[in-house]
């Protein structure tokens, strides 16, 4: 009975496997709302090596919608990114919030060299048939 317990309490405090990158080559995508930015590094296999955003840093409420909160979020990711073995990222940037190009400068300033700038923000297009015009 007693042994059942130990491995119950041991299964409960398994830590996380560390990530070894095997390439210093990452990807960042920024994901920018009007609310909030997240920023997450993965590598080319959809792993993710960190991950930020606004109010992981420290920011709460109207404070996280701001480009300093974004900038951070991007430096803590970057910095992360950067100890697990990361030197030059591609970043994709998604969304239309105020953290877009704050969360860029960031990332350079948390070390990571920036090889490519894609914006693939969702654009919306077709979609449905419009109102029809009021009578005159």
């Amino acid at each position: 009975m007693a042994a059942d317990k130990a491995k119950a309490v041991k299964a409960k405090t398994a830590k996380k496997k560390k990530l070894k990158l095997t390439s210093p080559r990452v990807l960042v995508n920024i994901r920018s709302t009007y609310n909030n930015t997240i920023v997450s590094v993965c590598d080319y296999e959809g792993n993710v090596i960190s991950q930020s955003s606004c109010g992981k840093v420290g920011f709460v409420g109207s404070k996280k919608s701001t480009a300093y909160a974004a900038t951070k979020a991007g430096e803590d990711a970057a910095s992360r990114a950067v100890t697990a073995g990361a030197k030059e990222a591609e970043v994709v940037i998604k969304g239309i919030g105020v953290g877009r190009q704050a969360a860029v400068k960031g990332i350079r300033s948390g070390g990571l060299r920036i090889t490519l700038l894609t914006d693939r923000t969702p654009v919306p297009h077709g979609g449905t048939k419009s109102r029809r015009a009021p009578k005159k």
